[in-house]
């Protein structure tokens, strides 16, 4: 995608100049054109801008006041503003690059002098951007397991002790699933290691898709996986976890022709509003309720502690 350019300026000739300037020179795709700095504001709002170029003095809203209001909102922060100023003198350009400027040009101006600017800044702000998202691309890696692509352990973690503490703070129930695959060891030796890696991805893929918006799911290690389900109680826990469940055992992997049948062993424990369980106390015992579901014979769900009159049972298929 190109780069857009917004022009605010109250005069018809002076926005059609900068226009024919900066349009052979191939700088941006997309031209934006408002008369003072409010339809310049909403034009920023609207559309997403790359340079700004602005003239200082307008009727109504004028360039200082559009200065103003895109200060206002920190997403606009990295957008450039050359401001176009009929107003010589040291003292008017330092108003103007403090009001939030990154640059001036001085009214009337040369075409060479504007296009050797925009350049520079449209520069900066492409190189802005790209860092940006080599960061966040790195900040996701940080957070992600490699093979899975789920929530990596450390960053499950992170988001589990803050899921916690806002459960206390708001006394809501918060509900921590533990679960693995059962005899992923015979998968490996009998499939190879290639079979079980697609086994790990197959089933990561299998819990995304049958999670609610808000759970959450990670690879807790080795064959390992947790899911936070927040304000759920485990009767809605046991609900969301047979569901996937019994996505697993319904799904077929095929690895080099070879048909491999999967199911999963989960254990649900829920801190309850009042609790005092530490996270680590969470963790315990649903892994306790997990051990249990594997000596009952695996692909089950087990529960550590279910309201007296709830009987996983009785709940629908």
């Amino acid at each position: 995608m190109g780069n857009t350019v917004l022009i605010i300026d109250d005069s018809d000739t002076v926005r059609a100049h900068v226009k024919e300037s900066l349009a052979p020179t191939g700088i941006f795709d997309e031209f934006l054109e408002a008369g003072n700095g409010m339809e310049g504001f909403k034009m920023l709002v609207n559309h997403s801008v790359d340079l700004v170029l602005c003239d200082v003095i307008m009727p109504g809203t004028d360039g200082f006041r559009f200065l103003n209001l895109k200060g206002s909102q920190s997403e606009f922060a990295e957008i450039p503003v050359l401001m176009l100023t009929g107003q010589g003198g040291v003292e008017n350009k330092v108003k103007t690059l403090g009001a939030g400027a990154s640059d001036y040009i001085t009214k009337p101006f040369h075409a060479e002098e504007l296009i050797a600017r925009v350049k520079v800044h449209v520069k900066l702000k492409n190189l802005q951007d790209e860092m940006k998202e080599k960061n966040k691309r790195l900040e996701e890696l940080t957070r992600t397991d490699p093979l899975t692509g789920l929530w990596n352990r450390r960053y499950f973690m992170e988001r589990f002790n803050s899921e916690y503490s806002r459960a206390r703070r708001h006394q809501i129930p918060l509900t921590y699933v533990m679960l693995d695959l059962d005899h992923f060891k015979k998968v490996n030796d009998h499939y190879g290691h290639v079979a079980g890696d697609e086994a790990l991805i197959l089933t990561a893929k299998l819990l995304q898709d049958s999670l609610r918006e808000h759970d959450a799911c990670g690879r807790y290690g080795g064959e390992e996986f947790s899911m936070l389900l927040p304000e759920t109680d485990p009767q809605g826990a046991f609900s969301v976890a047979d569901r996937c469940r019994q996505s697993v055992a319904d799904a077929e992997l095929v690895v080099e022709g070879q048909k491999i049948s999967l199911s999963i062993s989960m254990g649900i424990s829920t801190l309850w509003p009042g609790s005092e369980w530490s996270v680590s106390d969470v963790i315990r015992y649903a892994d306790g309720a997990l051990y249990r579901s594997k000596e009952n014979g695996r692909n089950r769900v087990t529960i550590c502690n279910p309201d007296p009159d709830f009987d996983p049972e009785a709940e629908p298929e």
